[in-house]
């Protein structure tokens, strides 16, 4: 849908503006969408607005309907979505989640520098093409028995550590641990099992990609420090989701979505908002579904990290130990997750359904690693691959305004269609690398796709969060070579 929205939109400072209550019947509290006042015309340029409004008539939320920067049209909720649901009186809906259950990054550290990569990024991005399988419809170097699957199913990456593919410390750097509770692989169809058994450990393709990074500028020393950051360094991205797996466990969700609302008699303006109540058993079926999907996620970045470390071993001729590649943070941004926050003044329970939106949890928080625990959670903002991406850190007025929550990457603004269609006749592949930048994909058609004029600017969306407070810059990287799918 293209059609530019004309609904209301009050503007409450520099980079919030509210969708009023009084818009549309039904709505059970106003929207919010966090973006800069040029910006906005971008954001009007579809419907998304009238899917933050959507969200605001669903049963049971609680804060406000909200919308990052990144924000545009998806599935019910719109890409950039946030929005929490009481325990009692709350729903869950696939459509908060999206299909890529549990896409997200997965950031590793090196002690390497610029310097020391740019002579061999040719040699180095080639060995991660060939040993990180990439491209739709790819298949994991290792297929999974249905016994081993499940077993991943229910412990993430923490199963695939204990079968020798990382270290120990890993999974104390990625958001849960890793493994989601209340995963049950009992609550997956039998299709969706057979997708997934053949995909761990693989890139996939669309926006999907697995990037060398420097880190070219440092905006908060002290906690660029903490985390292990310094100008010059060389870092790697991973970007990827729950693949295959993930998009059946939100098909076979939706089937059944569908007949849950007509039992408990809910309505929604939108019918790819389907939701069932949080107590229901469909709901806790979803619950379940999703949270074996997300640890299929986490699964997946973990068994490309251990190839990403054999790749760089065999170019630098040393251990992925003495090349300094930890695991810096890894960040869902599509789940719904069962956390504690503050709500009308007191501390309670709520379903957060963030939706191409990155957790964003403030200092202090017990769930964060006690590395990290003194200056707040890194967050992870991929840009697209012709810039570069972010490093963030969460903060209290994230906690307080929005569930800790903050955007998640640059944001479309042309479909994948038409960015193929305006970047016909045009050599991705050389213009990236005139600009120093190597890049293999398993299709051209890929790279048009994900040209820069596809996306907004991910230093824009990251201004816009900054300057409302839900994350600061910590640091911001530019690409040397990129894989995609």
């Amino acid at each position: 849908m293209t059609d530019r929205w004309k609904g209301p939109l009050e503007r409450l400072d520099k980079v919030r503006w509210i969708i009023p209550r009084t818009y549309k019947k039904g709505m059970n509290t106003e929207g919010i969408i966090f973006a800069a006042e040029d910006m906005i015309e971008a954001v009007l340029s579809d419907q998304a607005p009238e899917q933050v409004a959507n969200v605001a008539c669903m049963p049971g939320i609680v804060g406000r309907s909200m919308a990052m920067p990144d924000i545009h049209w998806g599935y019910g909720f719109p890409i950039g979505g946030v929005a929490a649901f009481g325990m009692d009186e709350g729903v869950v809906s696939p459509g908060g989640v999206g299909f890529d259950i549990n896409c997200g990054v997965c950031l590793l550290r090196t002690e390497l520098t610029a310097e020391d990569v740019t002579p061999r990024i040719k040699e180095l991005v080639t060995a991660l093409y060939r040993d990180v399988p990439s491209g739709l419809g790819s298949e994991g170097k290792q297929v999974f028995s249905l016994r081993q699957l499940k077993d991943v199913l229910r412990g993430g990456a923490r199963s695939i550590v204990k079968r020798g593919f990382g270290w120990n410390e890993d999974t104390t750097f990625l958001e849960e641990g890793g493994a989601m509770e209340g995963a049950n692989p009992d609550e997956v169809s039998e299709k969706a099992l057979k997708r997934g058994m053949e995909q761990i450990g693989t890139l996939g393709s669309g926006n999907h990609f697995l990037e060398v990074e420097v880190v070219d500028e440092i905006f908060r020393s002290d906690i660029a420090r903490c985390f292990g950051l310094f100008k010059g360094q060389v870092v790697v991205m991973i970007h990827t989701g729950s693949r295959g797996f993930g998009h059946q466990v939100c098909t076979d969700s939706l089937r059944f979505m569908q007949s849950a609302m007509k039992k408990y008699g809910i309505h929604v303006p939108d019918r790819q908002l389907a939701c069932a109540p949080l107590f229901s058993s469909e709901g806790k079926t979803y619950l379940a579904a999703m949270a074996c999907a997300a640890n299929f996620a986490w699964a997946n970045r973990q068994f490309i990290t251990h190839h990403v470390r054999e790749s760089f071993e065999k170019i630098f001729g040393s251990s992925a130990e003495r090349l300094g590649m930890h695991v810096l943070y890894d960040v869902a941004h599509n789940i719904a997750k069962i956390e504690r926050h503050e709500v009308g003044g007191e501390e309670r329970d709520v379903c957060v359904h963030r939706k191409g939106a990155t957790r964003a949890f403030a200092a202090g928080d017990p769930v964060l690693p006690e590395a990290y625990r003194a200056v707040g959670q890194p967050v992870l903002i991929p840009g697209d691959m012709g810039t570069g991406s972010y490093i963030l850190v969460g903060t209290q007025q994230a906690m307080k305004e929005t569930f800790g929550s903050t955007c998640h990457g640059a944001g479309r603004i042309l479909s994948r269609s038409q960015a193929d269609k305006r970047s016909r006749g045009r050599d991705i592949e050389a213009e990236l690398l005139a600009k120093g930048i190597m890049v293999m994909a398993k299709s051209r058609s890929t790279l048009r796709e994900e040209v820069t004029e596809a996306y907004k600017s991910v230093k824009a969306v990251v201004e816009t969060v900054e300057q409302s407070g839900i994350s600061l810059r910590v640091a911001s990287t530019r690409p040397l070579g990129v894989v995609k799918g």
